[in-house]
């Protein structure tokens, strides 16, 4: 008779142990930079995971999965980490399960990317875009309203049929309490990466980032900014990017997707800031720079380099709206137009600029005589407080119409068309899933 207690006694403890493990798991998984033949795969877990692992598997074919197992140090406080996946074949669904201390916690997926060139035309694709995600946090945040909104926009998203979200900046935002410190840096990374709202977006879809100045460190943070290599670690931690800068400075990166070249800006770690001024003594001040001259150097080799009939240039400062106040590329004379002169002389065609920053959503064109016009695509904010355009900005004449979007938005952008008519679409849109302003650009305009 004492079987059956014995019995459910063995499944109370292993449903108990199962939940552990499962409780071990504080975000992710998430995939991040995928390609013909490699993926990186993120998560974060407690200190008391001593073994990590990634299980893996084409559609179809679990008996030939493979497992993966974490090499990094764990036991830490916080412990994000990569696992790469290599050896895949392109154009493949995969599904994967994140093992810790050798169980089964969670599965997902991800399909590396098609072989498509040389052998048929450039795949059509859609991703998100958006910037100024602030997660409320009670004794930490300013007294009064809280600054954070509704984060169900993140549960939307994740619905999305994207095939990546490219983060543009202030994707949290450090306060008071974080930013005098390396490990208060670390903390609000950790903790708002950890939020559950997030977690059915992380892993719906690969993530790409960059920075602005909130999770870089304090408002208009610029190179100044004494924590500023801490800073850059934390995000390396929880970004899985293909790359973070060259010869260890700043995260400016690319990569491609079909028939589009994606180059991330860094807009802060070599930034001479803001409130330096944009003139001394009546003459531009050279001195002013956003970008700094090593990762100008590279973007110009980059673009020169590229073939995509796409080149999207993202920042998290806008970078064409002459009219704004506020952080803004033009506001650095002296790069700025150095770089808008080179782009007037070099036949680079399809340049387009995503932005963040701004607390609205936006198309800016900026007319070029003789040559096509630039467009520059800001989304803002994901959860934070918005703000409506001010002074000059109010009826700025550079401003696609219909296109001013002043609440809690992302943007889904697709990229579709035969190949001699190639479109790039562009809908904001609200945490209902409802489409408050277009815009859409062919390929054919965005030539010499």
């Amino acid at each position: 008779m004492r079987t059956i207690p014995c019995i459910i006694l063995a499944i109370l403890l292993s449903f108990s142990a199962t939940t552990a493990q499962k409780n071990e798991l504080v975000s992710g998984p998430m995939t991040g930079a995928v390609e013909l033949r490699d993926a990186i795969i993120w998560a974060a877990v407690l200190p008391s995971v001593k073994q990590a692992a990634i299980r893996y598997w084409p559609e179809g074919k679990p008996g030939s999965a493979k497992t993966v197992v974490y090499g990094g140090k764990l036991g830490e406080l916080y412990n994000p980490l990569k696992i790469n996946l290599v050896n895949l074949d392109p154009g493949t669904v995969y599904h994967y399960e994140v093992l810790l201390n050798k169980v089964s916690v969670k599965k997902s997926s991800f399909k590396t990317k098609t072989l498509w060139q040389y052998r048929m035309p450039a795949p059509d694709f859609t991703f998100l875009t958006g910037s100024c995600a602030y997660f409320n946090e009670e004794g930490f945040d300013r007294p009064g309203k809280p600054y954070g909104k509704d984060s169900s926009i993140f549960l939307t998203m994740a619905q999305e049929k994207a095939d990546f979200m490219l983060w543009l900046g202030d994707n949290w935002y450090t306060r008071e309490v974080d930013y005098s410190s390396a490990p208060g840096l670390l903390y609000r990374a950790h903790r708002d990466r950890s939020l559950p709202v997030l977690q059915p977006f992380l892993s719906a879809m690969p993530h790409y980032a960059i920075w602005d100045d909130h999770d870089f460190g304090p408002n208009d943070a610029s190179k100044a900014y004494i924590f500023r290599e801490d800073s850059r670690r934390v995000f390396r931690d929880y970004w899985p990017n293909p790359t973070f800068g060259q010869e260890g400075k700043g995260i400016y990166t690319q990569f491609s997707f079909s028939d589009v070249d994606f180059f991330l800006l860094d807009g802060r770690y070599f930034s001479s800031g803001s409130r330096m001024p944009d003139s001394i003594g009546g003459k531009p001040n050279a001195e002013k720079k956003m970008y700094g001259d090593e990762q100008m150097e590279w973007l110009r080799n980059a673009l020169l380099q590229s073939n995509a009939r796409f080149k999207v240039i993202a920042t998290g400062s806008q970078a064409l709206n002459i009219y704004s106040r506020w952080d803004s590329f033009h506001h650095f004379p002296v790069e700025y137009h150095s770089f808008m002169d080179w782009l007037n002389e070099v036949n680079i065609s399809g340049i387009v600029f995503l932005t963040g920053d701004r607390h609205h959503s936006e198309v800016i064109r900026l007319d070029r005589k003789g040559n096509y016009p630039l467009y520059d695509i800001t989304n803002s904010p994901l959860t934070s407080g918005e703000a409506a355009p001010s002074g000059a900005e109010v009826n700025s004449p550079i401003r696609i119409p219909g296109t001013l979007v002043v609440t809690q938005n992302y943007s889904r952008i697709k990229v579709l068309g035969p190949p001699n008519d190639r479109k790039m679409q562009v809908e904001f849109v609200d945490r209902g899933g409802q489409v408050l302003g277009k815009f859409e650009v062919a390929a054919k305009d965005l030539k010499k």
